[in-house]
This record gives C-alpha cells, structure tokens and sequence, in this order.
C-alpha cells in the first residue's frame, strides 16, 4: 500500500469537542454508506446470474444482526448486509470493510479528519480505511472507494439545488471558512452561510468556493441562494472585512447588518500591545454585554475617551462599525445571544483548523467544499431549535423591538 499520508491529530481531552462530536456522530453513516458500496460492486459481479424468466438471480436479503464495533470515540453500531441467490448456487456476500467478527477498530479518531481532509482520494482511502478497521480492509476494490466518493459528490451537488422557498429565513450567519490547506497555489477558502427559519430550525445555506473572500464571490453565492428562492432576511451576522457587506446590500439591500463581536475583539485587540489586551477586552464586553442601547453607547463613548489617545488604530477599528455593531438591540432579547457572533459558523468548522497537525499534498477544491458538506450535515442533525422561537414571526411581521422588548406602537411603549 506504499507509505500512509494519514493527518495526525492531537491527543483526546477529557471533555469531548466538537469534531469528536462530529466523528461519533458521522461514524456510523459513514460505516453504512461504505459498506452499502461494496455491496453495490459485488451485486455488478453477480449480475449476470439470471433466472429462466429474466430476473436477478442474486438479490438482497436483509442485514445480519447489527453488533457494535469499539472505536478511539466509542462504540459504533453496524449492519451488514445479505444477499440470496434464487438460482440454486448458493452465494455470499462478504464486505471487505467490516469482516465477520470484527469488534475493534484501531483509531476511528485518525481516519475520519484524513479522509474528509484529504478529500476522500480514491487512491489514499484505502490506507485510512485499513485504520479505521484493521488490516482486513486492504481488500476494499478502488472501484468501491470511487463509487463512495461519486456518492458523496452527488449529494452535494443535489443539496445545492434544494428549493429554499418552501421557509421563510430570518437571520442569516456568513463566514468565510480558511481550512489552513492549500490548493495549488492558492489559500482555499469556503464561503459558509447559515440560515434560521421561522420554526427556529438552523441549517446550512451554502457552503462554495470563494478563492478569497471577495465581493465578487460573495455577489455569486447570494444570487444563487436568491434563485432557489431564499427571502430577504431580517438580519445578516458576520465579520466586517469581509466583501459579503458590499453584496449584501446589492442583493438583499433591506437586510439589516449586525457585525461579529467575536471578530471585531479579535480585530480590536490584536492594534494594542499584549500587556493592554486583558483590559481593553473587558471594557469591549462591557459595550456588547450591556442590558440597554443606551448603556452600550455610553460604554462605547467610555471606551473610546479612555483609549484613543494612546491606541487610535484599536479605537476607528471599533469606530468604523459602530452602528452594526449595535444592531442586535433590536431585536429580541432572547436571541441576542445567537444574533453578537458567527458562532454557529465558527463552532462547526473552526475545530478542524486547530486539531489538524500537518497535511502533506493538496486537498481539491471539490474534496474540500464535499469534506465540509459531510461535517456540516452531521452538525445539523444535533443543532437546537433557535432559543425563543416563538419570537421569530413577529420579527417577520415587522413587530418592533427596543432593548431586546417588545414595543406596544399604540403606546409607544414596552409592552
């Protein structure tokens, strides 16, 4: 099989994060979808086995009993597939994945990160499978790998088509999602949106190349979104140095903006030496933290007398986006939470970057937009209902919000 080119990842934590999560969770479809392949190619073998009347001679029948196979992140339940043959000679079939008495695999915790970060390659699969089950998966045919890989490339492609009309989409989170791989010779970069309906379900939107996080490329994703009928949201939330701004307010112009608090700390902090970061954080959270409109803007005021003269880049960073900044205040309080940062984003991808200890060769654009697709589709499956659902049709309506309140307009009061 030559020398494995398998990511090395670091060493488990006591508490679990997000991409062992993400492992747990994938494992099993992953399991069940390789397997389902073989079967696909074995059943090509057998097809030719007809009976008097023209039919398959060779057909499924059922699954063996499930049974559990031990893994680095715990146990994870399969099922085997059987065939029976209607001719008379008797058939079986035996998948090179997980062989008959397997219990353990070896580390389920290196094989999945190399495959979504390698880009599923047909040629390299194989390596990472053999560790993900042991050496009785070196029998796995390259023509099965490939029929995986195809598979999982067309349920991208049929995702990105998916009709987005049939809900209406309140908030919209943006990113654009830097892997730390390379691409020739370009950084790659996956522009990820993240929507919330009125139901308070969140689900991805679009994740697509963007080379670079360009005006241009976010113009592109927004208009396709557009065609599959996404409404203009209420809110967008991302970060401000991104060229999403620009097509944002091309495309859906009535959106309102809200800019990441995450980011723009990040941002804010990194104009100011080490040894002034603790304090000027605390006086950034006292704006975003604060229970009022009006208090943040008098933090905002205090901060910006209190560091101006000594740290002006740190202070116009801030300076700059002070009305996006604050936007969140109105709308309701219970999903301000949701609403200051790009988390949902951040959350699901950004583990990859720091688990990833090296990489040798280049992953494809096609590997890594489908690497993400996959991890993003096992996120989903375990995201909450938006806190304070029931709110999210009034903001369709129009209902107006002060401090997070609700506004009662015959009164022009909270109501």
């Amino acid at each position: 099989m030559g020398k494995s080119n398998v990511v090395g990842i670091s060493g488990r934590e006591e508490s679990v994060d997000p991409l062992t999560e993400l492992l747990r969770r994938g494992a099993r479809e992953l399991i069940h979808q390789a397997v389902e392949a073989e079967l696909s190619e074995f059943m090509d073998t057998v097809g030719g086995r007809k009976l008097e009347d023209g039919r398959a001679a060779v057909v499924r029948n059922g699954y063996q009993p499930e049974r559990a196979i031990q893994t680095g992140v715990g146990p994870i339940t399969v099922k085997v597939p059987k065939v029976r043959a209607k001719d008379g000679h008797p058939v079986t079939f035996r998948s090179a994945l997980v062989p008959p008495y397997v219990r353990k695999t070896r580390s389920l915790e290196a094989a999945l990160p190399w495959l979504y970060l390698k880009g599923v390659s047909t040629g390299e699969m194989e390596s990472a499978l053999e560790i993900l089950v042991g050496p009785e998966a070196k029998g796995l045919s390259a023509s099965t790998v490939a029929r995986l890989k195809r598979q999982w490339a067309q349920e991208y492609d049929a995702w990105r088509q998916c009709r987005l009309d049939r809900d209406r989409w309140v908030y919209l989170w943006a990113d654009g999602i830097y892997s730390g791989l390379r691409a020739e010779d370009a950084k790659l970069c996956a522009l990820v949106v993240i929507g919330v309906n009125d139901r308070g379900e969140k689900r991805f939107l679009a994740i697509e190349d963007g080379v670079r996080e360009s005006t241009q490329s976010w113009r592109e994703v927004l208009l396709d979104l557009k065609a599959r009928g996404l409404n203009a949201p209420s809110l967008a939330i991302g970060d401000g140095a991104m060229g999403f701004w620009a097509a944002l307010e091309e495309v859906y112009g009535e959106t309102r903006q809200q800019r990441c608090w995450m980011h723009k700390t990040g941002n804010v902090l990194n104009c100011v030496p080490k040894s002034v970061q603790s304090k000027m954080k605390t006086a950034l959270h006292d704006i975003w933290q604060a229970e009022t409109k009006e208090d943040a803007e008098t933090a905002f005021d205090r901060f910006e007398k209190r560091f101006e003269a000594k740290y002006p880049k740190a202070v116009q960073c801030l300076q700059k986006d002070r009305e996006e900044l604050l936007a969140f205040y109105d709308f309701p309080a219970q999903h301000w939470q949701s609403l200051r940062t790009t988390n949902p984003i951040e959350s699901t991808f950004g583990t990859i970057r720091h688990r990833t200890k090296r990489t040798k060769g280049c992953l494809s654009r096609d590997g890594m937009l489908q690497m993400m697709f996959k991890l993003g589709e096992c996120a989903q499956k375990n995201w909450r209902r938006q806190r304070g659902f029931h709110y999210l049709g009034k903001v369709i309506t129009g209902v107006k919000f002060r401090d997070g309140i609700e506004v009662d307009t015959d009164n022009q009061d909270v109501a």
